[in-house]
C-alpha cells in the first residue's frame, strides 16, 4: 500500500463533523478509526466541527472508544454549523465581527501532529474543506445532510432514516386525521430541496406535496381538498418542506442568527399553510413539525452500510495520501469527486423527476395546478 502523502508516511488522521447532526455520522467515525488503527494510523478527533481545529480541542480515539457507535444517533465528536473558519464570528472591540482565521487553522493542524484530515458534513463543510485544501491543508470529505442535496453523490447518509421517521409520522397521523376529519399538514425539513416530502410523502400516501422546487399556489390546494370532499373522503394529509414558497412569496423565516454564513433558519411553513387552509376551505386544520425529530434516533439498516462504506473509503484513500477528495455513492460504487467538483451546486429535486411523475399518476397533486 502506498501510504506517502507528497513523500510524508501519513502517521496519524484528524476526523471532525461539521454542520447538523444526522444517524449514521457516529458510524463513519467508527468505520474510520477502526479501518485507520489496523493500518497502524492513529486517529484524532477535532471537536465541535472546525470550532475544535480553531480552539485546539482535539481527543484520541481508537476502537475501544468507537466500536459501540455503530447503531447511535448524533456524533460523539459534536457538532457546529457556526464555526466558518474565514467567519469566524469574534467580539473585537465590543463589536461582533466576521474574522478569517483560517491560517490559525491551519497552523494548529500542523502543530497538533496530523498529517490529514477527514471532513464529514454538507455542502457548507464541503465548501470550508475545499478552501482549506487550496491552502495546503491535506483533506477527504464524506458527505453528510438528511436533505440529500449534495450534487456527486446520488445519496447521502442520513437521508434514508429522516424519510422512513417522516413516513412514520404521516402513517401515525393519518389515523387521527381520518377519526377528526381533518386537514393535516405535515411539515419536513428541506431547506432548498424536497426529497425528504416526495420520498414520505408519496410512502405516507400523502394528498398534496409541497416542495421547494415547485412553488405553490393556495387555490390548487384547495381545490385538490375540495375535489377529495366530493368523491367522500373526510380527510386530507398535505406534506410539506420547510424551504416551500407560494409563488410570487416568500420562504418562511423562524428566526436568524448571528451567523454570516446561514443567518436564516426556515421553518413555520406548516403553521402558516394550515391557518391559511382553514380560513379558505372552513375545515379544522392542524400543522405537525417533525423538526429535529428526523436528525435524531438509531440509524437505519441502510445508513448504517452507507455509513460504513464511506468511513472505511475515506480512511483509505487518506491512508494512501489521495487528499482533496469526496468520497461518494455513484451507480452503487463508491467513487472519489475532486472537492473542487463537489463543493459545486445543490441536486434539487428534477421537475421530471419519475418520483413526481409516480406521484402525479397516483392522484398527489404538488400545488401547482388549479
Amino acid at each position: 500500500m502506498n501510504t506517502e502523502a507528497k513523500g510524508k508516511k501519513v502517521r496519524t488522521l484528524g476526523v471532525l463533523t461539521g454542520g447538523g447532526d444526522c444517524p449514521g455520522l457516529n458510524a463513519v467515525i467508527r468505520a474510520i478509526v477502526l479501518t485507520a488503527e489496523r493500518e497502524g494510523v492513529r486517529v484524532q478527533g477535532i471537536r465541535n466541527a472546525f470550532s475544535g481545529l480553531i480552539h485546539k480541542q482535539f481527543t484520541e480515539l481508537d476502537s475501544s472508544k468507537v466500536d459501540h457507535l455503530l447503531q447511535y444517533g448524533g456524533t460523539m465528536l459534536g457538532s457546529s454549523n457556526r464555526d466558518n473558519p474565514f467567519q469566524s464570528m469574534m467580539t473585537i472591540d465590543g463589536e461582533r465581527r466576521a474574522v478569517d482565521v483560517s491560517e490559525t487553522v491551519i497552523k494548529n493542524f500542523h502543530e497538533a501532529g496530523l498529517d490529514g484530515l477527514i471532513a464529514i458534513g454538507g455542502d457548507g463543510t464541503l465548501i470550508i474543506t475545499h478552501k482549506l485544501t487550496q491552502m495546503g491543508l491535506p483533506a477527504v470529505c464524506v458527505p453528510k445532510t438528511i436533505d440529500n442535496d449534495l450534487m456527486a453523490t446520488d445519496v447521502t447518509f442520513g437521508f434514508d432514516t429522516a424519510v422512513g421517521i417522516a413516513t412514520e409520522a404521516i402513517d401515525r397521523i393519518r389515523t387521527t386525521a381520518e377519526s377528526h376529519g381533518r386537514l393535516m399538514v405535515v411539515e419536513v425539513m428541506g431547506r432548498n430541496a424536497g426529497w425528504i416530502a416526495l420520498f414520505s410523502g408519496l410512502a405516507g400516501g400523502a394528498d398534496v406535496i409541497l416542495i421547494p422546487e415547485i412553488p405553490f399556489s393556495l387555490e390548487a390546494i384547495v381545490s385538490e381538498i375540495r375535489s377529495d370532499r366530493s368523491t367522500g373522503k373526510n380527510f386530507s394529509i398535505i406534506v410539506v418542506a420547510e424551504g416551500t414558497l407560494q409563488k410570487d412569496g416568500e420562504v418562511v423565516v423562524k428566526r436568524t442568527v448571528d451567523d454570516p454564513t446561514e443567518p436564516r433558519r426556515l421553518g413555520g411553513i406548516g403553521n402558516v399553510l394550515g391557518q391559511l387552509l382553514e380560513e379558505e376551505t372552513g375545515l379544522e386544520a392542524r400543522a405537525t413539525v417533525l423538526g429535529h425529530i428526523q436528525r435524531g434516533g438509531t440509524p437505519s439498516t441502510y445508513d448504517r452500510n452507507l455509513s460504513t462504506r464511506f468511513g472505511v473509503h475515506a480512511a483509505r484513500s487518506a491512508i494512501d495520501g489521495n487528499f482533496g477528495h469526496l468520497v461518494a455513492l455513484q451507480k452503487g460504487l463508491i467513487e472519489l469527486v475532486p472537492l473542487a467538483e463537489a463543493a459545486q451546486g445543490q441536486r434539487l429535486v428534477s421537475l421530471d423527476s419519475d418520483f413526481i411523475r409516480v406521484a402525479r399518476a397516483v392522484g398527489i397533486s404538488f400545488g401547482d395546478e388549479a
